[in-house]
């Protein structure tokens, strides 16, 4: 027997999206092991989450210390690895966000415990299914180690519910850690009244085919009407026509909103690894012979100079007839 401690990741007073993924495997795993989900939140204001963190599960610990204000792997893994021994954790779990990521191998160093990152499912109580080769294909992991740690992929686990009933919430303290001589010395953010990009349910993208950055403004047009968050392709981005914080795939960010747009973007495989997992997806491209078509509900063979100016009219039209 044993817990299963989820490191969530939170946004004022809620959790992300990416935590309710994070979940829903959490419990999984659980009962799988014959223990119970516990939640962690670290970080400087980790207190306003913890009601809305207490609707998802039994137990809720919470690490707030003004020292937490800037996130930092070195401070956070030994309090993620001390929480996992003080609770009997035999997994402990976080989304492959960039702070899963980096947090969680330093923290299985910590434990010296085996690793699986970025599954998409729960096939033991120690196997672990992982997409390879951008997705293409598949291995099972066994690990035998005491304690496990994952980290989880958001587009392959439905967000939980809430559990039905409030559970406790407790402290911890930060205790002692050794920086080893890192520092936090500033974050580099765009700032933007958009849904993050791993939390939206729409999500517009372009490709290498919008030209440049200055094109990308109709695009984001489209976006504010639907309320969604602005994505590209790696080559858009290393093209420099849009930050890198925008980019979707294998090496970017992997997304799973109810609704992708996806214009002027060929398709690679390195690309759909991060967006395949969409709901419904739009292809708007030039060439039908793109391979984006083939994993697009909706095509529009059609040139995204006109179709997306055409398009944001329409949606203009039914929003005014409301």
């Amino acid at each position: 027997m044993g817990n299963v401690l989820a490191i969530c990741e939170y946004s004022g007073a809620a959790l992300r999206s990416s935590a309710l993924s994070n979940l829903s495997f959490a419990r999984a795993a659980a009962t799988a092991h014959g223990g119970e989900v516990i939640i962690a939140l670290i970080g400087a204001g980790a207190n306003a989450a913890s009601g809305h963190a207490a609707k998802y599960a039994g137990k809720v610990i919470v690490v707030e210390d003004g020292a937490l204000e800037h996130y930092l792997a070195e401070s956070y893994a030994p309090i993620i690895a001390r929480l996992a021994k003080d609770n009997g954790a035999s997994i402990v779990t976080a989304t492959a966000t960039s702070l899963g990521k980096d947090v969680m191998p330093r923290v299985a160093a910590l434990l010296d415990a085996g690793m699986a990152s970025d599954i998409s499912k729960l096939e033991g109580s120690n196997k672990f299914v992982r997409p390879i080769l951008a997705g293409n294909a598949y291995s099972t992991v066994e690990i035998s180690t005491p304690i496990i740690c994952v980290t989880v992929r958001q587009s392959e686990f439905e967000p939980a519910g809430e559990a039905g009933g409030a559970g406790t919430v407790s402290t911890a303290p930060v205790g002692e850690i050794n920086l080893f001589g890192a520092s936090f010395v500033r974050a580099e953010t765009q700032k933007s009244d958009r849904p993050d990009l791993g939390d939206a349910k729409v999500v517009v993208a372009g490709g290498r085919g919008m030209k440049n950055g200055e094109n990308f403004k109709v695009l984001e047009q489209l976006a504010d009407l639907l309320g969604a968050a602005m994505g590209a392709s790696r080559a858009a981005t290393d093209a420099g026509m849009v930050p890198a914080d925008w980019q979707v795939g294998q090496t970017g960010k992997i997304v799973a909103p109810n609704l992708y747009f996806a214009v002027a973007i060929s398709g690679a495989i390195q690309h759909l690894a991060g967006m395949k997992g969409s709901k419904t997806i739009v292809a708007i491209n030039k060439n039908k012979d793109e391979p984006i078509f083939q994993v697009a509900d909706y095509g529009v063979v059609m040139e995204w100079e006109k179709a997306v100016p055409e398009l944001i009219s329409e949606i203009k039209k039914v929003k005014a007839s409301r």
